[in-house]
């Protein structure tokens, strides 16, 4: 299988291409932007965490205990002394660190379960939940971390396969066969138990209606056709090929490289009924003179107006 080198260097690169074709369709504020890409890294190496020695497994166990340990403090700073706080902060990290290190992997096999399609859409709704729920993210950016994690998942499982793949001796190894896959045949329970914790995790997932609008948007994927290629030479030096001509007002005058212009009001997931609302609905909500056409972005990003 890959090593743990080979997987973050691939899985930030797979990574690093979504989020250039995210920034370009301009539909997620830049603050998001990086969490979602963290979720993309994040999935490229979370299957190993079933190796018990790996250093995934280890990060992976010790930043759940260090973000539990401080959830449990702040929940709980006003109903104890400082001396019950601090036994309650420091148990909780080494019952999340250690405790629940040693069960899981009493409980799991390397290349088992977790290297699996149904553990990456597992993981990749849990992520959508950890962002709306926990961080407080609109629907749609919640949405697009899980699709993040997705991709890293199986940029993970896919390079295992490659790797059982032995080129120059021109030979298959044991090992294929046994990253991706659907899921794990060895072991009936632990794919039953992932399919149920699956299902759970569908019935408490966040909306889908602004995510869906937004890929299904017509004038976004218009503006990024237009933006795949330079008008004219690359990086305003180099002449290259052109093999389509882009036109700056093609997409209705919509422009999809201006995240930096959004207005400080954009939402960030509150409580407040119109921040709820897909932007198109919002726009669509009011009198038909200040109504735009516009794309319907994904996420969080505000709809702009046509006046200057």
């Amino acid at each position: 299988m890959a090593n743990f080198t080979t997987h973050i260097a691939i899985g930030t690169v797979v990574t690093g291409a979504l989020a250039t074709l995210t920034l370009a369709a301009d539909v997620v504020a830049p603050q998001n932007l990086v969490a979602v890409t963290l979720a993309g890294v994040l999935g490229s190496v979370l299957p190993d965490i079933d190796l018990k020695d790996s250093r995934p497994s280890r990060a992976m166990f010790a930043g759940l205990a260090i973000f539990f340990s401080f959830a449990v403090l702040f929940n709980a700073a006003t109903e104890f002394s400082i001396a019950e706080l601090w036994v309650l902060w420091l148990g909780t990290l080494l019952v999340v660190r250690y405790g629940l290190h040693a069960i899981f992997h009493g409980i799991s096999v390397h290349r088992g379960i977790w290297h699996s399609i149904l553990a990456a859409v597992f993981s990749a709704v849990a992520t959508a939940i950890v962002f709306r729920h926990l961080l407080g993210k609109p629907d749609g950016v919640s949405w697009l971390a899980a699709v993040f994690m997705f991709v890293g998942y199986i940029t993970h499982l896919t390079l295992d396969e490659i790797y059982s793949v032995d080129v120059m001796d021109t030979r298959i190894k044991s090992s294929f066969g046994t990253a991706l896959k659907f899921f794990d045949q060895r072991h009936i329970p632990a794919s039953i138990a992932m399919a149920g914790a699956t299902a759970a995790a569908i019935m408490l997932s966040p909306q889908t209606t602004s995510f869906v609008d937004g890929l299904s948007s017509r004038s976004m994927w218009t503006g990024l056709q237009q933006r795949l290629l330079p008008t004219d030479k690359w990086f305003g030096i180099v002449e290259g090929p052109r093999f389509a001509s882009r036109k700056p007002d093609a997409a209705n005058g919509i422009t999809t490289s201006s995240i930096g212009d959004h207005p400080s009001g954009e939402q960030t997931g509150s409580n407040h009924p119109e921040e709820a609302k897909p932007a198109q609905e919002i726009v669509q909500s009011k009198p038909a003179a200040e109504a735009v056409p516009q794309a319907a972005p994904v996420t969080d990003a505000p709809p702009r107006s046509a006046n200057p």
